[in-house]
């Protein structure tokens, strides 16, 4: 089962406010997710940037989309950051979510775990073409994945990376 887990933003990360002592926060969160990649569960995440980076495309059956950009009003329906898991169940999902430092450290951190739907939940109401169209795009992503990281050049380390791994020699 693939959940969608979020890390709900807060007043000071909507305004790019890292806390004090990030360094702390970057090595536990990195051992964390370490686990969660062991463990074969981490599938993909990211941190997000503030809203006010982003943009909103509002649709409706009477005109055409309307884009309104950030920032956004309501801090605690915004999302700071995210992951993307597969698991047994949510149940799964939650006995790891209670094993993840506070993603906002100093304030009240608030992760929330959303299931995704397959299209095997849409076997009463979607056409059989549908299914085969799925099966294909996914087919097609994967090449395109698989292509992209055969072509990926190798990162050179940058000047400021040498220093700081002479540094920890």
């Amino acid at each position: 089962m693939k959940v969608l887990v979020f890390v709900k933003a807060t007043a000071n990360s909507e305004q790019g406010i890292f806390p004090p002592d990030s360094a702390k926060l970057f090595a536990e969160m990195g051992r964390f997710n370490e686990q969660l990649v062991k463990a074969g569960i981490m599938q993909d995440g990211d941190g997000l940037k503030p809203s006010s980076a982003g943009k909103r495309i509002t649709f409706t059956d009477s005109g055409a989309p309307v884009v309104v950009d950030g920032p956004f009003a309501e801090t605690k329906e915004l999302v700071a950051g995210y992951w993307v898991w597969n698991v047994k169940s949510v149940d799964v999902a939650v006995e790891w979510a209670k094993r993840c430092p506070n993603p906002m450290p100093g304030e009240e951190g608030t992760l929330e775990i959303r299931p995704c739907y397959a299209m095997e939940d849409f076997t009463d109401i979607a056409p059989k073409s549908e299914f085969e169209r799925e099966a294909r795009l996914r087919k097609q992503v994967a090449r395109q994945q698989k292509a992209k990281s055969k072509a990926a050049p190798a990162r050179k380390k940058t000047t400021k990376q040498k220093r700081g791994r002479a540094k920890a020699k």
